[in-house]
């Protein structure tokens, strides 16, 4: 059934309500076990203890897909002549090359005006691709059977041509000395469209930036209106010798909504003048005075590679807003819709105030129950996404459904199927109402997916949440300047490149951390800038050998960028996406006066995460700190255990304790005066025969629950050499086995979570419990 945003943010309140009310129930059972009054409950997920509790949430589902072939032609005179080859195709091509959509104005009546930007991506390039919006017809294909079903193609009716019969535009133009001037991709980058009440079109350029008016026939009627304040891109007309340009190349109009008689363009990236380059700042234009009036907003992307690709009024004040990355087909991380509101803003990490968002769909989990295309490219099967590298369209349709559409930068991007151009789709999603029921175990995606993705990536991070986990988890270590970023360990020389960077060569040393002598490059010797210049690589290069295909793609994530990613998503059954940063090596960053309590707890309470009923639980090796972060703040904490060995804190104040001695009855009920979870290295729980098997389990879960803690354990992971020998499926050591098995023995004994590197694999196996 068609649901709006509006329906959909009820359904979400009466779910997290729900969660509050199960909270509460939690909290007070878990107080009644013994547990530290305040410390014991609820994960932020309503799990512990909710195996019959249901949740109502929206799940975008996939009603129709059309497609446009790559290689089609419209009538007009050659094009490509300087485009790039890619894929196979080489221009010139006898006729114009339409190389998908980056805007489009619904009609009403099942067709829509379509624009194409500039051509083949630069000025340079397409001087011989004329600026057009198509009226194109899409006969969808739903999947039904027969007649039902539709074609699965897009129909071009007409086109309308982009000129300056008038003579307004005062600078050079390719077909200047014609009486048509026509408009090229050599003139200006179109972006985005809206359609005025009188018929006229609005359109945003990444040229100037401009606002261009154009007539309902495309000729354009008035001058070019310009960025206040002097903001010009280098492809600017108007740029002076020696002037230096604020906007980036390609980075103007891409987006653009409109609201009554005033338009809303967005910046598709940040000034390069600007201190937060995650920044996308929307202008107020109002088109019956025609100029800017002097409002601006701030929106902050995810990430600061992330782009702005459309934007679409859905109400007063709010907006729908497409947020995606340049990555495509297995690459992509982010392609999303957020609906922002004007009106209302949220603080963040970095300091600044940005109008809140919220996510409306993640087109890269889309139900397609239906199985529409399934098996024809990466992403469309039983779930479809949409991993093209320009995600450039989105419309709330008339009957409330919404309409998804790609530029595929013809003939360049590939993602659906390798070495063939991608064709250009549309997609209708709906908002569909699930119910699912509690599993009353939590998975945490380790590292994120890193079976799947190099670990502490946003890429992974994503993945795990794509794979349906309920928590992700980031260690999390301190830059020279003291930002707190995702990495394994404080030593990168094996989850980044920095060995590859000359310039970092003698930063390479050699440091005793936790009494072990570690000799690499070391975070608290970068500062972020510095860190950021770097990509990451998968740490088991020969244990998982197709993630070294996404090696030398992903930025180091901040924390604060975690935060974000998980705070606008969502899990698979509708509920907050949860974060468990692990604080690396404490004592040893209090030594190099580099604590991270103090800048941890102030990342959460910038986030709005610093609270009992955040989805947070904080977690460390060391017992001190645990101490130190129960004053500190609210959120729930976690005690890691290894199955050999002491706290590092313990050891440098001379404790003889051990972990064995913390998970004595007494020593659990001591953890429970100051954190709510112990989390077992799986050993602790199960362990090993002398053959390699798995044992008797101890009494460790149940003696934690009798302390008031929940159990979890740590890390379940699918390849054989990880497993026990009983469930491992060859000799081979990469090779996956019997994961679904080891995870039922140790779910048996009572454990309320489990980490895990293929958290997919860990969701189906709990769902089979059910």
């Amino acid at each position: 059934m068609t649901r709006s945003l509006r329906h959909a943010r009820t359904l979400r309140a009466v779910a997290a309500g729900t969660a509050a009310v199960v909270a509460l129930t939690a909290a007070s059972s878990a107080a009644a076990a013994g547990g530290h009054p305040g410390r014991t409950g609820d994960d932020g997920h309503g799990r512990h203890g909710t195996n019959h509790q249901v949740t109502t949430h929206l799940v975008p589902t996939l009603e129709g897909r059309a497609t446009l072939s790559a290689d089609h032609l419209a009538d007009g005179p050659p094009s490509g002549a300087a485009a790039s080859p890619g894929n196979g195709r080489q221009g010139p091509w006898d006729g114009q090359v339409i190389p998908g959509f980056s805007a489009m104005v619904d009609n009403g009546d099942g067709t829509f005006w379509a624009q194409p930007d500039n051509g083949f991506g630069a000025k340079g390039n397409s001087a011989d691709f004329l600026l057009r919006s198509y009226l194109v017809k899409p006969d969808w294909d739903t999947g039904r059977p027969g007649a039902q079903g539709g074609s699965g193609e897009i129909e071009v009716l007409d086109h309308l041509s982009y000129n300056d019969a008038n003579g307004l535009l005062d600078f050079d133009i390719v077909h200047g000395d014609t009486p048509e001037r026509l408009l090229t991709g050599a003139d200006l980058d179109i972006e985005s469209v809206a359609r005025a009440d009188d018929g006229t079109l609005w359109v945003g350029d990444e040229f100037g930036p401009f606002l261009l008016h154009f007539d309902a026939d495309g000729t354009l009627l008035e001058k070019p209106f310009p960025l206040p304040g002097g903001l010009k891109s280098p492809q600017n007309p108007y740029l002076a010798a020696g002037e230096t340009p604020t906007v980036r190349a390609s980075r103007g109009f891409e987006a653009m909504a409109r609201s009554g008689r005033y338009l809303y363009p967005v910046l598709e990236g940040a000034l390069t003048t600007d201190p937060d380059q995650r920044r996308r700042v929307i202008h107020e234009f109002d088109t019956r005075r025609g100029q800017y009036t002097g409002r601006t907003w701030a929106y902050q992307a995810d990430q600061e590679a992330n782009v702005v690709g459309d934007a679409f009024t859905v109400g007063k004040n709010r907006l729908w807003v497409v947020e995606r990355d340049d990555f495509e087909g297995p690459a992509s991380v982010t392609k999303r819709v957020y609906e922002i509101d004007l009106t209302r803003t949220e603080p963040d990490g970095a300091g600044g105030r940005y109008v809140r968002k919220e996510l409306v769909l993640d087109a890269l989990r889309v139900d397609n129950p239906r199985g529409i295309d399934e098996g024809e490219g990466y992403g469309l099967g039983a779930t479809y996404s949409l991993p093209v590298q320009s995600f450039e369209t989105v419309l709330r349709l008339r009957d409330g459904r919404i309409l998804l559409a790609n530029d595929n930068n013809y003939p360049g991007n590939a993602a659906r199927n390798p070495g063939t151009p991608d064709d250009t789709e549309m997609v209708v999603v709906d908002l569909e109402e699930s119910r699912t029921r509690a599993d009353g175990v939590t998975v945490i995606g380790h590292r994120g997916a890193s079976g799947y993705r190099p670990e502490h990536t946003l890429a992974s991070y994503e993945q795990a949440i794509l794979q349906c986990a309920d928590v992700i988890e980031p260690d999390v270590v301190p830059t020279k300047d003291g930002v707190l970023v995702a990495r394994h360990e404080n030593e990168i020389g094996g989850t980044t490149d920095v060995a590859e960077h000359p310039e970092f060569a003698d930063r390479r040393t050699t440091k005793t951390v936790d009494g072990t002598t570690v000799t690499g490059w070391f975070t608290e010797d970068f500062t972020l800038a510095e860190l950021r210049t770097l990509r990451a690589v998968e740490r088991l290069p020969k244990v998982r050998p197709a993630n070294t295909a996404f090696d030398g793609l992903y930025q180091v994530p901040t924390l604060d960028e975690v935060l974000d990613l998980a705070r606008h998503s969502e899990t698979c059954d509708g509920r907050p996406v949860g974060v468990a940063p692990e604080t690396k090596h404490p004592t040893y960053f209090d030594s190099a006066g580099l604590s991270l309590e103090a800048p941890l707890v102030a990342e959460l309470r910038a986030n709005g995460l610093d609270s009992r009923r955040a989805p947070v639980v904080v977690q460390s090796f060391e017992t001190g700190n645990l101490r130190e972060l129960d004053r500190r703040t609210d959120v729930r904490l976690a005690l890691n255990v290894s199955a050999s060995g002491a706290p590092y804190d313990l050891v440098a104040a001379g404790d003889p304790r051990t972990y064995a001695d913390l998970v004595t009855p007494a020593g659990l009920r001591g953890v429970a005066r100051y954190a709510d979870i112990v989390s077992l290295e799986k050993n602790v729980v199960v362990p090993r025969t002398a053959a390699g098997t798995l044992g008797r389990p101890t009494s460790v879960v149940r003696d934690a629950h009798r302390a008031g803690l929940e159990a979890y354990s740590w890390t379940f992971r699918a390849e054989n050499q990880f497993l026990p020998a009983e469930l491992r499926s060859s000799a081979d050591p990469t090779e996956h086995g019997d994961l679904a098995a080891e995870l039922d023995t140790f779910l048996d004994t009572g454990l309320d979570g489990v980490f895990s590197d293929q958290p997919g694999l860990a969701v189906a196996a709990v769902a089979a419990r059910r």
